[in-house]
């Protein structure tokens, strides 16, 4: 059975729940999401958590009753006409959206109707597992001057062990909340009253994880061929007028006068790098041009939809743009796939989901040109042999894109890696290329991020790994703990020496005792633990303690030191 299908037959199912309780209330939509369903309601008193017992209470009455989903096709007047006598306006809203095809409606139960294109499971009885999990606010269409809807989520699965083991990652997830975790070990915080909302404050360790990943990205991207670049954080209005994101974005750009011409802080970085390629005669020799940037960008997100790390205003992406000639489009991807698949495995994330995206309504470029780059996309998909789903109309307005969603410890997808192949771009600002014949031809250009935004990238690794970073990626590697006053210069002297290894070491001289300097340190998520007393000054030696292991007894420090960057070195 389609897990989709099920959901959004328990969405309906909730749908008559809540209109058998309440005949007052109106419906908006109830579609099927990913992790489960929700159905929008206008009704004038809020949803109480009584209120949702009593609803799923009245859900498996109607699954135990196993009553038939009947589908019915009327044309669009008798379907406005049949929503008019019930009173549910935003089902008249729908229809007049609609084209003149037939309507289908959906029946149970005692007279209960929904308009709905379907498809349902044969009967409610098929619904075996199922939960309500929470109400939020959702205005109709999703613009703000439009009413304020009432929106119930729940999950259904075709089991109840499988809805078990959901319901216990969901109480896990709650726990491991990147909004809690990261102030509570001390590596960020997202608003401050005098700053704003949405920009993240990097603290010492947070700023370090940054510097880590970043790091590490510079030094993969150079070694496969890709050329540093940095853009200007502020660029007129004119360029974003030509790449068409002024006319696409412009609610969610910062615009203002600079010398009295409209300029633009960058919501993008491609129009930059675009204007690098330009900047000087191109051969076909030359190409494929990457160029890489960790380029900071600033969006005006509305204020209900920021949320910690995931969406601010402020972030930086691992942004690339590759020019190459059609021949090169392919391997290109495929090479960006790898890049993405090695980095991901890096990182800890060994298990992702693919999507292809193609063309939306609104986009720009020839449609001949939108079928190259989506047979390209889909034709490296197919050569690496990859399971992907199509995600109709959701790509980019200037080309299709392959979105790769990696999955956490708790099962859950994060949308971090895209590539996006654009025929529009190159044409709109005349890009060429000196190809071998003497004559001016276009490139192709790639759209490409691997970690996506690097917030959003460190909210995941926090969730992931429930703050307990690899040693690796963790901003303190080492606490010394002295255990008297006097080996505080031997434990400085074990700093130095694991610092100029490049190991990062700090040490806890307060005045609390051993045992609560020890669980400091793991409250901190700090791998590893160095008491040293006089018998290990005396020995040049540590006493070694391992985050989820214990005690490990006392090495040398020479040995704990080789140990440590192997370790580091392995990216364990």
């Amino acid at each position: 059975m389609d897990l989709a299908t099920l959901r959004h037959s328990c969405s309906h199912i909730m749908a008559q729940a809540v209109k058998e309780i309440w005949p007052e209330a109106k419906l908006g939509i109830g579609p099927s999401i990913e992790d489960g369903f929700y159905y929008d309601f206008d009704k004038k008193e809020p949803f109480t958590d009584e209120d949702i017992a009593k609803i799923e209470a009245k859900m498996r009455e109607m699954i135990a009753r196993n009553e038939p989903f009947v589908r019915e096709e009327l044309n669009k007047q008798a379907a406005l006409d049949l929503f008019a006598n019930m009173g549910e306006d935003y089902k008249i809203d729908l229809i007049k959206g609609l084209g003149d095809e037939s309507i289908s409606i959906y029946q149970t139960g005692k007279g209960f109707t929904d308009l709905c294109r379907g498809p349902h499971v044969g009967s409610t009885g098929e619904i075996k597992a199922f939960k309500l999990l929470s109400v939020a606010g959702a205005y109709w269409h999703g613009i703000e001057t439009n009413p304020m809807l009432q929106r119930i989520y729940g999950t259904c699965f075709l089991t109840q062990k499988e809805l078990d083991e959901y319901l216990k990652n969901l109480e896990e997830a709650k726990k491991r909340d990147h909004r809690k975790l990261g102030p509570a070990l001390g590596f960020f915080d997202i608003y401050h009253e005098e700053a704003g909302a949405g920009l993240v404050f990097y603290h010492p360790k947070g700023a370090m994880l940054r510097k880590i990943i970043e790091d590490y990205e510079k030094e993969q991207h150079l070694k496969r061929g890709y050329d540093l670049v940095i853009t200007p954080n502020i660029m007129q209005a004119e360029l974003w007028k030509t790449s068409g994101h002024y006319d696409y974005y412009k609610e969610n750009m910062y615009i203002f006068k600079v010398d009295d011409k409209e300029s633009v802080i960058k919501p993008m970085n491609c129009p930059g790098h675009i204007l690098i390629y330009k900047s000087k005669t191109r051969s076909y020799k030359a190409l494929p041009i990457r160029y890489f940037e960790l380029g900071t960008v600033y969006r005006h997100e509305k204020a209900g939809v920021l949320h910690g790390l995931l969406r601010v205003r402020g972030f930086t992406q691992d942004d690339a743009h590759i020019f190459c000639l059609p021949e090169q489009l392919e391997d290109e991807i495929k090479a960006i796939i790898d890049f993405v698949f090695e980095t991901m495995k890096v990182f800890g994330f060994n298990d992702v989901g693919i999507e292809l995206s193609t063309r939306p309504e609104k986009y720009i470029g020839s449609l001949e040109d939108w079928q190259r780059a989506t047979d390209a996309l889909e034709g490296a998909l197919k050569a690496k042999g990859l399971h992907y789903e199509i995600n109709e109309g959701d790509g980019a307005f200037y080309g299709p894109k392959i979105d790769i969603k990696l999955k956490d410890a708790l099962k859950r997808s994060w949308q971090c890696a895209t590539i996006q192949c654009d025929f529009a771009l190159p044409k709109r600002f005349n890009l060429a290329y000196i190809d071998s014949d003497g004559k001016e031809k276009q490139p192709v250009m790639l759209h490409r991020v691997l970690l996506g935004s690097l917030e959003r990238f460190i909210g995941a690794l926090l969730e992931h790994y429930n703050g307990e970073l690899p040693l690796w990626l963790s901003p303190e590697q080492v606490v010394i703990i002295p255990i008297k006053d006097t080996v505080s210069a031997y434990a400085a002297g074990v700093k130095k020496a694991l610092l100029d290894e490049g190991i990062r070491a700090l040490i806890d001289d307060s005045s609390e005792t051993l045992n609560k300097k020890i669980r400091n340190a793991e409250v901190s998520k700090i791998p590893y633990v160095l008491v040293v007393g006089e018998r290990e000054a005396a020995q040049e030696a540590v006493a070694v303690r391992k985050k989820g292991v214990g005690d490990k007894g006392a090495q040398p420090l020479a040995q704990f030191i080789k140990s440590i960057k192997q370790q580091i070195a392995q990216r364990q």
